[in-house]
């Protein structure tokens, strides 16, 4: 009787030691997911923090384009109040994207605004910074696809099922 009593105590305590481990295996996959996103929301703000001095650069030069800069101005300022949710920011970092697009298109127009050190140093840091984002995001998309891929094959699945 004693070796049954042993082999069932082995036996729940090897569910409970896989159940752990498949359980630490989600959290640590939703925390990295996260963590990822949260690697965006930073290369967003730093972004972000750019366009102050682009307004200031681009004004000098551009005084016919002012609702282009009134636009950057108010995107900005939106997203720096902290209260968006995170389909607000996607949302507000694709009109961002658009509307550098439209500042860096009309400076075309303005030779001495490209030739200017300002601009060409801005233009660089958004670039590096467009660049990081785009890094943060495929490892974003990486932990996003391995937590999927969790919640969706067995026996993880099981896991997060319980797990809500």
């Amino acid at each position: 009787m004693d070796t049954i009593a042993l082999m069932t105590v082995v036996c729940i305590g090897l569910v409970l030691l896989v159940g752990i481990v498949l359980f630490n295996t989600m959290v640590g996959r939703k925390n990295r997911v996260q963590f990822a996103f949260s690697g965006i929301d930073t290369q967003l703000k730093k972004r972000f923090d750019l366009i102050p001095n682009l307004i200031a650069t681009v004004e000098r030069y551009m005084q016919h384009e002012q609702q282009v800069l009134q636009q950057l101005a108010s995107l900005r300022s939106q997203a720096v109040r902290g209260t968006t949710t995170t389909d607000d920011l996607v949302q507000m970092d694709n009109q961002l994207t658009s509307t550098l697009r439209s500042v860096f298109a009309l400076s075309e127009n303005y030779p001495q605004l490209r030739a200017s050190e300002n601009f060409i140093q801005l233009h660089g840091a958004l670039n590096e910074t467009e660049e990081q984002i785009s890094a943060a995001r495929r490892a974003s998309n990486a932990a996003v696809t391995d937590y999927n891929n969790g919640c969706e094959m067995f026996p993880l699945s099981v896991v997060a099922r319980m797990m809500g």
